[in-house]
């Protein structure tokens, strides 16, 4: 078979040294970057077909890559713009939005006292902070800034 014909994770597997399998789409090996007597190096498959690598020794990704004659392009076995970038949130989307509506609900609710000309009191003025910090770390956990 043809090397184009491979898939990516048996295209740079091969060209590892100690290979062992680890478990389900999970490799470590020799890391061909530095000079490894243990194998330090990790490589996953995910389920959309990207190749994952880590050095626990510290090697970059590109150094790995260099040394075995590929280049960041040939951990994927599509074009890159088909995939989307993972999320970094650790809550699912549709609680993300949940929680932001129910901070807006609250927020609205209380800045409608506000714009009708009615007062509020501390309590409620901390819940409105409460409700922005709270958008504002959904923001964060969904975006990373």
């Amino acid at each position: 078979m043809s090397d184009a014909n491979r898939s990516t994770t048996a295209r740079i597997l091969d060209r590892l040294e100690g290979v062992k399998a680890t478990g389900p789409s999970s490799w470590i090996a020799k890391c061909p970057a530095h000079p490894d007597r243990k194998p330090s190096l990790s490589i996953r498959e995910t389920d959309d077909g990207r190749v994952l690598l880590h050095c626990f020794a510290g090697c970059s990704v590109g150094d790995v890559l260099a040394v075995i004659g590929l280049q960041l392009r040939d951990l994927f076995d599509q074009p890159v713009q088909h995939f989307t970038a993972p999320s970094k949130s650790r809550i699912a989307a549709r609680d993300v939005l949940h929680l932001v509506s129910y901070e807006i609900d609250v927020a609205g609710l209380l800045l409608a006292h506000v714009v009708e000309g009615r007062s509020i009191s501390e309590a409620e003025w901390q819940r409105l902070a409460q409700a922005a910090a709270r958008i504002s770390h959904a923001k964060v956990s969904v975006h990373g800034h």
